[in-house]
């Protein structure tokens, strides 16, 4: 697996990009053919948490995965553990939908019971004209996550969101 380390208002030392070239490879026994695979990680610094952010992009799907830790190398570990569940969490979907990009041949001791994930509600709203400023108070009354609604400033259906850190995020669906 190729490596694109680089960092965000901190320096990127030879001894953290080692410990992270040293954990990355034990997503390689996941992956056929993973030197073909480029693997982007972004460090970064946010007050006293240092985050790691990895996104793992194949021909197929993307695995990404974000830890905040005060210690640079728990993050690490952390972002590492969570990689690696979502990749055992998903085997069986993904080897049945993408054939020969992901092996999953190793035992594992720890196999999860897999569940069947299905959708289990469906809803069908209608959506009102309204300016972005009246849906952050729709979704604040309602105590949504996100709300769905047709953007009279934008001329198309957005979804708003709210973020971690606690500010709103729009998506346009043109």
């Amino acid at each position: 697996m190729e490596l694109n380390i680089r960092g965000d208002k901190i320096t990127v030392t030879k001894s953290i990009k080692d410990y992270i070239t040293e954990k990355m490879e034990r997503l390689n026994k996941y992956f056929e053919g993973s030197k073909n695979i480029k693997a982007s990680v972004l460090i970064r610094v946010k007050n006293n948490e240092q985050i790691i952010e990895v996104t793992v992009p194949t021909s197929k799907f993307t695995l990404r995965a974000e830890e905040k830790h005060d210690d640079l190398y728990a993050a690490i570990d952390l972002v590492m553990d969570k990689l690696e569940r979502q990749i055992r969490k998903n085997k069986t979907r993904l080897n049945d939908k993408y054939k020969n990009v992901i092996q999953f041949d190793i035992p594992s001791e720890s196999d999860e019971e897999e569940e069947d994930l299905k959708i289990v509600k469906r809803k069908n709203i209608d959506t009102k004209p309204m300016d972005e400023e009246e849906a952050i108070l729709q979704m604040e009354l309602l105590n949504h996550d996100f709300f769905v609604f047709k953007n009279v400033d934008e001329e198309c259906v957005s979804v708003m969101y709210k973020r971690r850190d606690g500010n709103y995020g729009i998506i346009n669906v043109k």
